[in-house]
C-alpha cells in the first residue's frame, strides 16, 4: 500500500543520506530550517516503509517578486523505488500544501540530472547554473501557482 504522511525532519535523514548525501554523515543531512514550525516534511510510504521524502519551507528567493513563496528541499526517492511515479506524487503533495498556504510560487534548487523530471511537472528553469560545493551543478526551478 502506498501512502503519503507528514513526518518529522529526523524521519527524512536516512533517505536524504542514501540519495542526496551518499557517503556523508547523518549530521550532513540536516538542513537549516528543518525544525521551524513553518517547515513541513512529507514521507512516501510503501508497505509501511519510508521510500521517499520531500520538505517544504517558507523562504523567499530574490529572483522572484512574489510575496508568499515556498521552497522545496530534499526531494528524494530511494533508488529501488525510483521511476514509479512516487516523486511526482510527492511534488503534487507539496503543490497541494502550497495551495492551502496560499503560496503564489514554489521554487527550489534542482540537480542538473533532475531538471527533466521537474520540467515534465511544468516547472521552469532559470538557465544560469551554479555549483553547490561537494554536491554538483544545480539550477533554480520554479512554478507560479496563482
Amino acid at each position: 500500500m502506498l501512502e503519503i504522511k507528514i513526518i518529522t525532519s529526523k524521519d527524512t535523514l536516512k533517505v536524504r543520506q542514501a540519495v542526496l548525501r551518499q557517503g556523508k554523515s547523518l549530521n550532513n543531512c540536516i538542513f537549516v530550517g528543518d525544525d521551524l514550525i513553518t517547515a513541513k516534511h512529507f514521507g512516501m510510504f510503501f508497505d509501511k516503509e519510508i521510500v521517499g521524502i520531500i520538505s517544504v519551507f517558507e523562504n523567499k528567493n530574490a529572483n522572484f517578486t512574489s510575496e508568499n513563496q515556498l521552497q522545496i528541499r530534499g526531494m528524494a526517492i530511494l533508488e529501488e523505488h525510483q521511476k514509479k511515479g512516487y516523486g511526482k506524487l510527492l511534488m503534487l503533495e507539496c503543490e497541494n500544501h502550497a495551495t492551502i498556504k496560499k503560496a503564489s510560487l514554489i521554487w527550489f534548487n534542482a540537480r542538473e540530472t533532475a531538471v527533466g523530471f521537474y520540467k515534465n511537472l511544468d516547472y521552469s528553469i532559470i538557465e544560469t547554473p551554479f555549483i553547490i560545493e561537494n554536491i554538483g551543478v544545480h539550477y533554480i526551478m520554479y512554478k507560479y501557482l496563482q
